[in-house]
C-alpha cells in the first residue's frame, strides 16, 4: 500500500510540473493562434495556424513589417493579425492614388499587391506616438486595420507578439518571412 501511495505521489508532482511548465510557456513564451478572415492574404490565408513567439519583444522593439497579434479592443477573446507599417514618432499618410508615405517619402513594400482604394484615416497626416505603431493587412482593400478608427494605432503595450511559425496547413509548415 506504501508503495501505490508513493507512485501515487510521485505521479501527481510529474504531472503538476508539467502543467506549471506548459502555462509559463503559453502565458511567456509563445501561444497557438488561429487566422480567421482573408486580411492578411496571400502572406496567411483563412485557418492558418501559427505559434506567436511573445518573449522576442521583451528584449527588443518591433519593427517595420513584423507580424503582430493584438487585441481588438472592442470584443473579448478576438485578436488581430497585421503587418506592421508605421513605426512610433513616424507620420503616416495615404494618397488618393493609394501609395503610402513615412515622414514623406513613399513606402518601398511588396505585401500590399493592390491599389488601395480607401486610405480611411490615413487620407490626412496620422502622427504616432513614441509608443504607437500603424498596422495594415497585406489584402489592403479587405482588412480592417489601422485605417479603420475603430482599430487605430496600436499602442506597444497591446501587442501580444510576432507572429513566428505556421503549424497548420502542414505543408506550409515554416517559420514566417516578415521582411
Amino acid at each position: 500500500m506504501k508503495k501505490v501511495c508513493k507512485e501515487i505521489l510521485s505521479t501527481s508532482l510529474y504531472l503538476l510540473v508539467v502543467l506549471c511548465l506548459t502555462y509559463l510557456v503559453i502565458t511567456f513564451v509563445g501561444q497557438r493562434t488561429e487566422v480567421q478572415g482573408e486580411s492578411m492574404e496571400t502572406t496567411l490565408s483563412n485557418g492558418d495556424n501559427l505559434i506567436v513567439d511573445k518573449i522576442s519583444y521583451r528584449f527588443c522593439e518591433p519593427k517595420r513589417y513584423d507580424i503582430i497579434v493584438f487585441p481588438f479592443q472592442y470584443a473579448e477573446d478576438t485578436y488581430y493579425i497585421k503587418r506592421i507599417i508605421g513605426l512610433p514618432g513616424e507620420t503616416v499618410h495615404i494618397d488618393d492614388d493609394g501609395n503610402i508615405y513615412i515622414d514623406g517619402e513613399i513606402l518601398q513594400e511588396s505585401y500590399g499587391r493592390e491599389i488601395i482604394r480607401n486610405p480611411g484615416r490615413a487620407s490626412q497626416d496620422i502622427v504616432l506616438g513614441r509608443d504607437e505603431y500603424f498596422v495594415m493587412g497585406d489584402n489592403r482593400n479587405n482588412s480592417s486595420d489601422s485605417r479603420d478608427p475603430v482599430v487605430g494605432n496600436i499602442r506597444r503595450k497591446d501587442i501580444i507578439g510576432r507572429a513566428w511559425i505556421r503549424i497548420w496547413p502542414l505543408d506550409q509548415f515554416g517559420i514566417l518571412k516578415h521582411q
